[in-house]
């Protein structure tokens, strides 16, 4: 199932991560991540109310949000495109995922879309979009966007493949994208370009529907610790395939040569909504910091099982559909 996704780069470490107090005990924000890749934002970002004339539904109560008759390309070209625009971002951030059915847009308007909606909802002059460690030089497409293709996924490339390794269950597939950066992702964009008569479909889970579902108290202590993402495995992917692994800056000058690992909180707080989420998943996160193995196997197999099997936290999308 060949697709397009476009990924914008902010260090997800960029958040409200806290508070602390100075020498008066006046109450101050504490950014977390590096200083060169933190949010602008001062604060959540507010609703507008540009899209509210616009026909919708939420497609369950805890993720997931369908627009109708939105039309990307219209609101490029809208005189409050601006606005529009921060109004999506909140969107997006706060339902997890919208569905926009039936657009004329081109890979070109994608990527001029995203990286407006990016800045505008507060990324760093310093993150550009992303390209991926496994982009072949000179894609058709440009650097920054990434086919995925169920044809090149059969031959023996992409996470699925190196998964089987050690699972056959199709939950081994849950993943957020490139955490393995020190600047992940602020969104994604996916556009399908060729079906196959069935299957395809795709899964989302919410990060902040799963918070949710933990104790105050183990929470609490999460949120003291962090995580090492680890996606090595694309050394070997790269082999298989043919193409040299992408060393230049992918998208922000931290995420820049071999290494493609990473440390993160296990909570984090998204700038855009205020809201607290969980921050691991079974793609790239490899290990809790801080405790002994035994101990982080036990607590990051808690927390992938609350997103496998949480399905009140989950949306599945039948891509024929839209």
């Amino acid at each position: 199932m060949p697709s397009i996704i476009l990924d914008k780069t902010t260090n997800e470490n960029s958040r409200l991560d806290g508070n602390e107090y100075d020498g008066n005990q006046t109450k101050k924000l504490v950014f977390g991540g590096h200083s060169d890749a933190r949010t602008t934002r001062m604060g959540p970002l507010e609703y507008r109310g540009s899209l509210d004339g616009f026909e919708h539904m939420e497609v369950t109560p805890a993720i997931g949000r369908e627009y109708a008759s939105l039309q990307l390309r219209a609101v490029l070209a809208h005189k409050e495109c601006d606005t529009l625009i921060q109004d999506i971002a909140r969107t997006i951030s706060s339902r997890g995922v919208v569905f926009l059915r039936n657009q004329d847009i081109t890979p070109r308007e994608m990527k001029i879309f995203v990286e407006r909606m990016s800045v505008l909802a507060g990324a760093p002059s310093s993150s550009k979009l992303h390209v991926h460690p496994l982009t072949e030089e000179g894609s058709e497409l440009g650097d920054q966007i990434s086919q995925i293709s169920s044809e090149k996924q059969k031959k023996g490339g992409g996470l699925t493949h190196q998964l089987s390794d050690t699972s056959r269950l199709a939950s081994v597939g849950w993943h957020a994208d490139i955490t393995f950066e020190p600047v992940p992702s602020d969104y994604a964009m996916l556009k399908i370009h060729t079906l196959p008569p069935t299957g395809g479909d795709t899964l989302w889970a919410s990060g902040y529907e799963v918070y949710k579902k933990l104790s105050p108290s183990m929470a609490a202590y999460l949120e003291t610790l962090t995580a090492t993402h680890d996606a090595t495995f694309f050394h070997d992917e790269a082999r298989r395939l043919g193409n040299p692994l992408r060393q230049t800056p992918r998208g922000h000058p931290l995420n820049i040569g071999t290494g493609l690992t990473s440390v993160h909180p296990i909570i984090r707080t998204n700038p855009v909504t205020g809201w607290k989420s969980v921050f691991v998943n079974k793609g790239f996160t490899r290990r809790i910091n801080g405790v002994t193995r035994d101990e982080s196997d036990m607590l990051l197999k808690y927390l992938f099982d609350l997103v496998v099997h949480s399905h009140d936290a989950q949306i599945s999308l039948a891509h024929r559909y839209l």
